[in-house]
């Protein structure tokens, strides 16, 4: 594959990574308290992560949340000739960019830390 067609194929996934990929926990009350509380947060590879300790309503939402991501990252690898992994980490990226001061996301190395 050429250097153009590649840069076209990740340029095309990572848009509809993120265009596909909104914020999964929007509109969710207990999930939105969560990360305001910073029980809740982002990590790199396009998950939600339980910071601490959280409630078990808290935990099996933000598992819900991460089910319906991992088969939303499934499908826009399928379409865009990508792997689930590759959609997640841009979505990861993105969403933690997204992120307001004082929200928690996880970094590469596993560390929780406050935007």
């Amino acid at each position: 594959m050429t250097s153009l067609r590649m840069f076209a194929a990740a340029s095309a996934f990572a848009i509809a990574a993120f265009v596909a990929v909104p914020a999964a926990q929007a509109g969710d009350p207990a999930i939105d308290a969560a990360v305001a509380a910073g029980q809740v947060g982002e990590t790199i590879d396009g998950l939600l992560g339980v910071v601490g300790e959280a409630d078990p309503a808290v935990v099996r939402k933000v598992n819900e949340i991460n089910n319906r991501r991992a088969a939303k990252y499934a499908e826009v690898a399928a379409d865009t000739g990508t792997s689930a992994a590759q959609v997640a980490r841009v979505t990861g990226e993105k969403q933690i960019e997204r992120l307001k001061p004082g929200e928690f996301y996880m970094d590469e190395s596993g560390v929780w830390k406050q935007k």
